[in-house]
Parts: structure tokens; sequence; C-alpha cells
């Protein structure tokens, strides 16, 4: 039995990534495996999905942490349509855990940002905005119990962002879908004990997301964000995907918001984001 105490805290615990086949959630799923844990990654693109999995395949021989084939496995889901969303969870769910139940859940799954202006926005853009990312999230803790071990050593992880707190111009229903999440986490951290519950706020990452910036506007909006932020930078997928690591290791932490943003909410901002 090996004596280290804290970097083996995830050996042989399986994860299921929701919203994995690109960005933060593909780093999550590949921490985790390099943690030592047993990997369920989901989206609800089959092609992404299929690209995800050989990539963390080739990176499990790579880096010679076992057979890929008990460490990975992947399913698609749709959260996407609200009549079907119940029998997709539950379909991921029963898949994720048929070789014994989950220990972790990690949700970043999300559409593409639209951010209309306020005076344009109808109740389908905000349906819209909350149908994956909000209403998703509270299927899949619906019908967790089932399908988790019932410990505070589990857990489930949500993901936020800093423009609930600090908004950016034309961004009022982002602000509001993502304040929503983390209030959710709290909510859950109390209806999902002794699983535990927390949300991880990201402030500005380099990821497919920021593909919705104008190309001609893209690098202004960029300088911005390193504007913006204490350590001058725009974080990396990789960097962000150890609040995830902290959020399933810590038995302690629940209900809590685990920032990684640059410093974004204690920075001044040298710019105005106008061309957002």
């Amino acid at each position: 039995m090996s004596a280290l105490k804290y970097v083996n805290k995830l050996q042989g615990r399986r994860v299921l990534v929701i919203g994995a086949s690109t960005g933060v959630g593909f780093c999550v799923a590949e921490a985790a495996l390099e943690h030592g844990a047993h990997v369920i990654i989901s989206s609800s693109n089959q092609t992404k999905l299929d690209k995800a999995a050989s990539r963390l395949q080739e990176h499990i021989k790579a880096a010679n942490l076992g057979d890929a084939s008990k460490l990975l496995s992947s399913k698609t889901i749709d959260l996407s349509n609200p009549d079907t969303i119940d029998q997709s969870v539950t379909d991921l769910l029963e898949f994720a855990s048929k070789d014994g139940k989950l220990d972790h859940v990690v949700f970043t799954a999300g559409d593409a940002l639209k951010t209309p202006n306020l005076k344009e926005t109808t109740v389908k853009d905000i349906q819209a905005i909350n149908q994956v990312r909000n209403a998703g999230a509270i299927i899949v803790a619906k019908h967790l119990h089932k399908y988790i071990n019932l410990s505070v050593s589990s857990s489930f992880t949500l993901t936020g962002g800093t423009n609930t707190w600090r908004p950016l111009p034309n961004w009022s229903v982002v602000a509001f879908a993502g304040g929503g999440t983390e209030a959710l986490a709290r909510g859950l951290a109390v209806d999902l004990r002794p699983v535990r519950c927390n949300c991880v706020r990201l402030g500005a990452v380099q990821t497919e997301l920021l593909d919705m910036i104008p190309e001609d506007h893209k690098e202004s909006v960029l300088q911005g964000f390193r504007d913006w932020a204490i350590t001058g930078t725009v974080g990396t997928p990789q960097e962000v995907a150890e609040a995830y690591v902290y959020s399933m290791k810590d038995s302690f932490a629940t209900g809590a918001i685990i920032g990684t943003d640059g410093g974004r909410l204690v920075g001044e901002s040298k710019s105005s984001f106008g061309a957002i």
C-alpha cells in the first residue's frame, strides 16, 4: 500500500466529465487520468467526443498510465432538449456506473454563448442560455444519488464565471445564468449531502468559446482580458483544470466558489471592452 497521502487521492476513483470533448473539460479529464482515476467523458458531439477520446488514449499510452481500454470510456449526451433530457441523463449515468458507482462528476458543458443586446433579448434567449448550463446540471443532480457513492469523498463540481461578478457590456443575461450556477452549487451542497458540490468560477480562458468573438476584434478583446487580470494573462485550460482536481480531492470543501481568474475581480480594468 502506498504511503503517499495526497497525490493518490483520485487513484482508482471513477470520474465522469460532462462537456469533455474540448477546452476545460478535456483538460479536467486528462488531469484526472494522470491522478490515477478511471474517467468517463461525455459531450453532445460524437465526432468531437471520438477525437477527444483518441487524444486521451494517446496520452495514457505516452505517459504510461495503464490500459486505456480500462481507464477511459465515452458516451454522448444531449442536454439541449427539455423533452428528452431526463432519459439522456439517466442513460449516461447508467453507462458511467456500469462497472461501479461514480465518485466524482464534473460539469463543464455549455452551448456557445450568445450575447444579444438587452433591448433585443427574448425569452427564448434566456431559456437557451440556461438549458444546458443550469437545467442540465439540475437534471444530473436529480438522478445522481442512484449512481454515485454517498460519501463526503464524492463530489459534483459545476462551472461558473467572473462575468457574474463583473459583467461585460451586453452580458446581462450571461451574468444572470452564471449567478444561477453559483446559487445552484450552494443549494446542491445541502440537497446532495453527504456528496459535496462546488462551483469553479473561471476568468477568461483560451478555449473554443472565444471563437464566438469576430476575428477582427479577437486580439483587442484578448488584450482587454489581459489588462483586466493581475497576472496579465489569459488562462489556459491546463491551468484552471487544477481547480476541479482540488474540488474533487478536498473532502472538506462543499458549497464553495473556487476562483481561478488571474485576479480579475480585484484588478483594475485598463480596457472598456468596447469591441464586444
